[in-house]
């Protein structure tokens, strides 16, 4: 590994951890309330992870990734990334939240740090790989 790609990659952790910071940040406090008020933390999952995982596509593409290849391409991949993100997700909620009990609050807390370093990997090496659209 080299100098340059070290730095490439430390800038963009970095840059993911203020994007998914921000996304995830509101996502959560929706979440609190919206399950807090009426729905159920899975329905509230399943709608809150779809429409958080869209708003940070554009920050990841443009600020964090400096993607230049193809838009659907780029789409695609993200979205199966993130049908990826959100079955883990939803399986740490099942397992940890329906089988073992433990608060939901916590389990959701917890899949947004698991689910981001996925996500990140993901990006890196298969959403975002192209730099230009040669």
């Amino acid at each position: 590994m080299t100098l340059d790609t070290i730095i490439t990659t430390t800038r963009q952790m970095v840059r993911y951890g203020v994007v998914g910071a921000l996304t995830n940040l509101l996502g959560y406090l929706i979440y609190l309330l919206v399950t807090w008020l009426w729905l159920e933390p899975k329905v509230a999952v399943a709608i809150m992870y779809p429409i958080a995982a869209l708003t940070a596509y554009f920050g990841h593409a443009k600020y964090t990734f400096e993607y230049n290849g193809y838009q659907t391409r780029g789409l695609f991949r993200y979205c199966v990334s993130h049908a990826i993100g959100y079955a883990t997700s939803l399986g740490m909620l099942f397992v940890f939240f329906d089988l073992l009990g433990y608060p939901h609050q916590l389990v959701q807390a917890a899949s947004i740090f698991v689910v981001a370093g996925l996500l990140f990997l993901l990006f890196r090496f298969y959403v975002f790989r192209e730099v230009s659209k040669s």
